[in-house]
């Protein structure tokens, strides 16, 4: 596909999105998105949503005051990811998220809502709903809404550990992959803290430790991020470990791989030759990556790899999705 096919597909997007965007508007939902340029904004504002349903009871509460730590879009405009599609504060009551229009495939089929602290969904119509107490599978069934279910593993790829503390009666790990559960992962005491071991898919997120009530960051690591409490959540990056190979070009001399999670270096990242394939592996953050081999200073794409798209300079690329 030319730069130009690219360009009308995404003017047909976009009055597709706008149509549909003046559909919603006469309808009788409350205001969730709306569109601004060449995006389309996620907007949540908690002044207009007096209840929500909470996760476990299902039942209606009034959220008002409640202290939020995040807020996500889930549904399947975001083939249901909490990880990708945090929304950012922007004043006390109101939430944004951004996304460029061309990103979706599918602009006619959109169901989601907003999910606050893990633990209580808002939908955007609520009116249809309104009145009703819905248990935890009524929820996962009909709104398909993938609640968190995290557990200690002794065998998962996140360890965490507070020194310390030792005179508590019990610490907790909450964070932004349980939706800030204060109960539910109890650390394990040891001879000089607390421990526990839990499986994370990729990904960036934030938690914090409860020691008998009192929420604590992780002293142990560098990387935090002041919350809107005026306090620091400690921050978390999982990567997953890649394998790439080309196979054949037994004859070349050198083989780079060059791509967006390296600056596109053309020296760095020299893949070794094993078995008739030219191999490297490479632990890389969840997300949207792309890549091309370098084989004797000739770019190829991936060719096991059906994936590609043309960059601004009308450059193909392979694509890799980490998730």
């Amino acid at each position: 596909m030319n730069l130009k096919a690219v360009n009308n597909r995404r003017i047909i997007v976009w009055l597709a999105c706008a149509l549909l965007g003046n559909w919603l508007a006469a309808q009788s939902f409350t205001k969730a998105y709306y569109f601004e340029g060449d995006e389309i904004v996620f907007e949540f504002d908690r002044r207009e949503y007096k209840e929500a349903f909470e996760k476990g009871s299902g039942e209606k509460l009034e959220f008002a005051d409640l202290k939020i730590h995040e807020v996500i879009v889930s549904g399947n405009v975001s083939n249901w990811s909490k990880d990708n599609w945090r929304m950012k504060k922007m004043s006390r009551n109101k939430y944004q998220l951004r996304k460029k229009i061309w990103e979706f495939n599918d602009p006619f089929n959109w169901e989601f809502k907003f999910l606050v602290n893990g633990r209580y969904v808002t939908i955007p119509q609520v009116t249809t709903i309104e009145g009703k107490i819905h248990t935890n599978d009524f929820l996962e069934d009909t709104y398909n809404l993938k609640l968190y279910d995290i557990k200690p593993d002794i065998d998962g790829n996140a360890y965490f550990f507070l020194k310390g503390h030792l005179h508590a009666a019990q610490v907790i790990l909450a964070g932004s992959f349980n939706g800030w559960d204060e109960e539910s992962l109890r650390m394990s005491r040891t001879d000089d803290g607390w421990e526990v071991r839990i499986q994370l898919t990729p990904g960036e997120y934030h938690y914090k430790f409860i020691a008998d009530g009192q929420w604590l960051h992780d002293p142990a690591n560098p990387r935090k991020v002041r919350n809107e409490h005026g306090t620091f959540n400690s921050i978390l990056q999982i990567s997953k470990l890649i394998n790439f190979q080309l196979a054949g070009f037994g004859q070349a001399k050198e083989v780079v791989l060059a791509g967006s999670f390296n600056g596109w270096n053309e020296k760095k990242t020299k893949m070794a030759q094993q078995d008739g394939r030219w191999m490297i592996s490479m632990d890389l953050s969840a997300g949207k990556h792309y890549y091309k081999f370098i084989v004797d200073g000739n770019w190829i794409v991936d060719p096991a790899n059906p994936l590609t798209e043309k960059d601004r300079e009308g450059n193909v690329n392979s694509i890799l999705l980490v998730r």
